[in-house]
């Protein structure tokens, strides 16, 4: 009150003179020079003594009119009833302090929250809570803002939101929120706002989720009709027992039906676990879903129980109930489908959905909930259908419902079960991947020293010699296991691939021919093409051995005889669109089916086949490699491949190619020329390579070529040889050498020697090495390789440095 009192005195003193102010300053200045000429006689004195009063006076008016004090004419004065009515609009706990930290101005939330109305930073009684809010007002009123977050106050926790406010910035505003805490409760508040609250409504239902203080969080369109009177009333926030009533005789009405209606049927569905300490410190429930049923006269428990029965099958999760003996009354469609049960069908106890040893655990879990105080909680169980992936089974006790007792929740998890599949489906395939890559190019090195022997001992002996078919025959064994490591390498996605811009049909029809021998005669071989085929960028030798690899798998599925039929079609990107198919983005593709109608694939399998290793082939007439080859060259050439099968109807795999754009000019690069067939050459050759057998049997095959030849076991020796007087014509090295590989070296030696020419050789595919090898003028040579091959890349990369030069 004197501090309202001493706003007042300051507006009125504020307030300008009246009109009648002057003629009083004058009458009063000659008043007062009569008097002090009849005390001294000096009319003289007189005069200037009252010209000076009034001087003072109109100094005085012109002071005020120039700088009006705080409160003057034109400036209101803070409503605090105003912002009290604002403040309780919004949904929030608001108050608001001056400079000398007293609380002025609060929402009746805030005295809720707080009882007693305390002054903050006083709302606590923990003293380094306390001293922490003190803290950020004293940083709200240096820098205009601050913020406290997560303050517990009873079961809540709270961001406190400080900052200066008013015309002079002399108060500090206080938001008091409840922190956002993402839970389940989101999706009760979508179904109750939703379509599904419309339609408990029609059922004459009314749904409305409150929280563990008692405030109303959600309410369908129903209790909004029939509690405030409209159906877009905003009632959130507000306290649940104020639109409530109860008679005499206990029965329970809304508060707005004074008279008239019928007496309501409480269920209350639990949300959380009791026992949850509420902002006022007493013990509150927590957040709960509350149905409120009509209950005609004479009616009881049963009909209560049909409105539910209604109500929870329409709910888009699955639900079911049980009465205190453990016996199912009911299950909505989506329990069913979670459970793996076909709709209509019921079982006598929910332990009848589980293994047998879990049965005990859901009959306990259900007798408790069943008997003892209202409560709710989860138990994790596996269910028959899947056995080997636990899922969480929620049961809440429910009351006032006749024999209904237990309310039972099962999640559909099979999506989340099929994602968590897919993952580790595709962790062990990228690790088998990497292990394969390894054994190929360790494998490689051996390989490269097998067929490099051979060679020199073929070029010793002459066809009809005793030795020369037995040599030959180590060499085609060998070329047999080179082959099983590119099969590897294809699998892992890491062989050299040369990729061209090619038609589809020119592939089918280049490998038509070999397949009419692999399929025998007693399955016949159809092709067919569509129009309008886009080209698409492969390596054409990798497609045959798909279109071969999918012919023989489908032979072998026909072993009476059938027909296999290899299609090519364009696929537009509308179709694709149209397919709704989740990994095959949208574009224009050019797609390839091997279909037959062989025995086809249990579904069992069907998800297997691209797995390396996995065959059911016999023992010794399948390596497993075969579809894993496929998966991976489709892949690696940036296509997609679907199996589809049914069980005595055959199986058909799509491959499905992007089209490739800019086909013209790059079928003009792909154009090469013919190479010359003479591979003798001259000059010196550094050959760095740390396998011994894969250097000894490089190093006789160049100087049989006429090459000289020096070698060096790693890159530091190779630099040394460099740095020689011996001038190098050509540089051999490996990629992957211990010490300095080969990269490192050639980058130290292009400094002294910017235009050598490099041959790189490795075990490893040229597209795992693209980046490390990424050097200008430098070729690069697959293993295993022959000795004609090996002639053949030195004569070409020497045939570059003119062009270097």
């Amino acid at each position: 009150m004197a501090a309202r009192l001493k706003k007042d005195e300051e507006v009125w003193l504020a307030q300008p003179p009246s009109r009648a102010a002057l003629p009083l300053l004058i009458l009063a200045a000659l008043l007062s020079s009569a008097l002090l000429f009849y005390a001294i006689g000096d009319w003289r004195l007189v005069a200037g003594f009252a010209a000076m009063l009034l001087a003072i006076a109109a100094l005085m008016r012109w002071y005020r009119n120039l700088y009006p004090p705080q409160g003057a004419e034109g400036e209101a004065l803070p409503d605090w009833t105003v912002a009290r009515a604002a403040a309780d609009a919004s949904n929030m706990a608001i108050a608001v302090t001056d400079r000398a930290g007293r609380l002025v101005c609060a929402s009746d939330l805030f005295g809720e929250w707080f009882p007693g109305y305390p002054t903050p930073p006083g709302v606590t009684a923990d003293g380094a809570l306390s001293e922490n809010l003190a803290h950020a007002a004293r940083a709200a009123w240096r820098d205009g803002v601050a913020k406290v977050e997560s303050v517990p106050h009873g079961a809540m926790r709270l961001d406190v939101d400080i900052g200066r406010t008013g015309r002079s910035e002399d108060y500090l505003l206080w938001r008091f929120t409840p922190m956002r805490q993402p839970s389940a409760l989101d999706d009760v508040n979508r179904l109750l706002t939703g379509e599904a609250g419309r339609q408990m409504g029609e059922a004459g239902v009314m749904a409305v989720l409150i929280g563990g203080e008692g405030r109303i969080r959600a309410a369908n369109g129903a209790f909004l009709l029939r509690a405030a009177g409209r159906i877009d009333a905003n009632i959130t926030g507000r306290d649940f027992a104020s639109h409530m009533r109860v008679d005499d005789k206990g029965r329970l009405f809304l508060a707005r039906e004074q008279t008239g209606g019928l007496p309501l049927r409480l269920l209350q569905v639990p949300l959380k676990r009791a026992s949850q300490a509420s902002p006022s410190g007493g013990a509150q429930d927590g957040p709960m879903l509350l149905l409120l049923i009509d209950e005609p006269a004479g009616g009881g428990g049963t009909s209560a129980l049909s409105y539910i029965e209604t109500l929870l099958s329409l709910l888009p999760f699955g639900l079911a109930m049980a009465d205190r003996d453990g016996r199912v009354l009911f299950l909505n469609n989506a329990f069913a489908r979670a459970a793996g049960l076909r709709i209509g069908d019921k079982p006598s106890y929910p332990g009848d959905l589980v293994i047998r040893e879990d049965q005990a655990a859901v009959a306990d879990a259900v007798r408790r909930f069943a008997v003892g105080p209202q409560m709710s909680g989860d138990i994790a169980v596996r269910l028959r259908i899947q056995p080997d992936e636990p899922t969480a089974l929620s049961l809440a006790g429910v009351r006032g419902l006749g024999e209904a007792a237990v309310l039972l929740s099962l999640k559909d998890n099979s999506e989340e079960s099929k994602l968590k599949r897919q993952v580790a489906q595709a962790t062990k395939m990228q690790a088998i991947g990497q292990l394969a890559g390894g054994v190929a190019h360790d494998f490689n090195n051996i390989l490269t020293a097998i067929i490099g022997h051979c060679d020199l001992m073929l070029m010793r002996h002459t066809p009809g010699d005793s030795d020369y078919d037995d040599i030959q025959q180590i060499k085609s064994n060998s070329n047999r296991a080179a082959g099983l490591t590119r099969q590897l390498l294809a699998f892992s996605r890491q062989q050299t691939l040369r990729p061209q811009v090619l038609q589809l049909p020119d592939i089918v029809a280049d490998v038509s021919n070999l397949l009419k021998r692999l399929l025998g005669e007693s399955v016949r071989l159809e092709v067919s093409h569509g129009r309008n085929l886009g080209a698409v960028r492969a390596d054409p030798g990798q497609l045959e051995q798909v279109i071969v690899n999918l012919a023989v798998n489908a032979r072998d599925a026909m072993p009476e005889g059938g027909t296999l039929n290899i299609q090519t079609y364009a696929v537009p990107a509308h179709k694709v669109r149209e397919m709704r198919q989740e990994i095959l983005p949208a574009a224009n593709y050019t797609a390839l089916r091997v279909s037959d109608t062989g025995l086809g694939i249990p579904p069992d399998i069907l998800s297997k086949v691209f797995e390396p290793f996995f065959t059911t082939k016999e023992l010794g007439k399948g390596t497993g490699l075969g579809l894993s080859t496929v998966y991976g060259i489709v892949k690696q050439s940036g296509g997609y491949i679907f199996a589809e099968s049914e069980l005595g109807r055959g199986a058909s795999f799509v491959i499905y190619l992007p089209v490739y754009q800019g086909a013209d000019i790059e079928q003009t690069k792909a154009q090469a020329p013919a190479r010359r067939s003479d591979t003798w050459g001259t000059g010196t050759v550094l050959l760095v390579e740390d396998e011994d057998m894969v250097r000894a049997v490089a190093e006789r095959a160049l100087a049989r070529q006429g090459y000289k030849v020096l070698t060096a076991n790693d890159g530091e020796q190779g630099l040394e040889v460099l740095g020689g007087e011996e001038r190098i014509d050509l540089l051999i090295s490996d990629v992957v050498m211990p010490n300095m590989d080969g990269p490192t070296m050639v980058a130290q030696a292009r400094r002294a020697h910017p235009d050598l020419p490099v041959l790189f050789m490795s075990g490893y595919a040229e597209e795992q090495l693209r980046k490390s090898i990424d050097i200008a003028n430098v070729a690069f040579l697959p293993k295993p390789f022959s000795v004609s091959q090996l002639a053949e890349a030195a004569r070409d990369a020497l045939a570059m440095r003119p062009a270097a030069e």
